[in-house]
């Protein structure tokens, strides 16, 4: 759902990011495959699916699984213009230097 170009400038800044678009390993995949793959990475998902992924999540803790979070981005929050890409890279290299995001957790991006 994001462009590749929000990984590439994180990992500029020095983050350690991946892009789903630049990975054929994990283009097409559901998104329960989806978060399962980045479980067993270690990685956090981060996306805009919002519908799919609150219930997704709950499903997770129903069943004992855990995962390593899920942030979200609200159109609302995240409006898609010209600031759409430049605002999501600062507010999310701001989430991965603070460590705000706890194993397990769901959080909406904040700007």
């Amino acid at each position: 759902m994001l462009s590749g170009q929000i990984a590439i400038q994180l990992r500029d800044r020095g983050l350690d990011v991946m892009a789903v678009v630049k990975d054929p390993s994990l283009v097409g995949l559901s998104d329960e495959q989806m978060l399962a793959a980045a479980t067993v990475a270690g990685r956090a998902v981060v996306t805009k699916n919002i519908k799919d992924f609150v219930p997704l999540d709950s499903l997770y803790k129903a069943s004992g699984r855990s995962h390593a979070g899920i942030v979200l981005i609200s159109s609302e929050t995240f409006p898609q213009d010209r600031s759409f890409i430049g605002s999501v890279i600062v507010a999310l290299e701001r989430l991965v230097i603070e460590r705000t995001l706890a194993p397990d957790s769901v959080a909406f991006l904040q700007r």
